[in-house]
């Protein structure tokens, strides 16, 4: 019953603040996201390279043979 003695302005004021937070939330996840997924790939390369900057595959011989 509270909202029906709401002003229309005051809840269309409501609604579009609600719209906002909605959007930048949404944003803010999508960002997050976007963080998550470039730190996995970056640690991903680091796991692929060794210390002195070669392959593992070079280091182990697994790789494709030299031609």
């Amino acid at each position: 019953m509270g909202k029906r003695s709401e002003h229309p302005a005051a809840r269309t004021e409501a609604e579009a603040r609600e719209q906002r937070l909605k959007a930048a939330l949404k944003a803010n996840l999508a960002r997050r996201k976007a963080q998550s997924r470039a730190r996995q790939a970056d640690e991903t390369e680091d796991d692929e390279t060794e210390d002195d900057g070669t392959d593992k595959d070079e280091a182990t011989g697994s790789g494709p043979a030299p031609d």
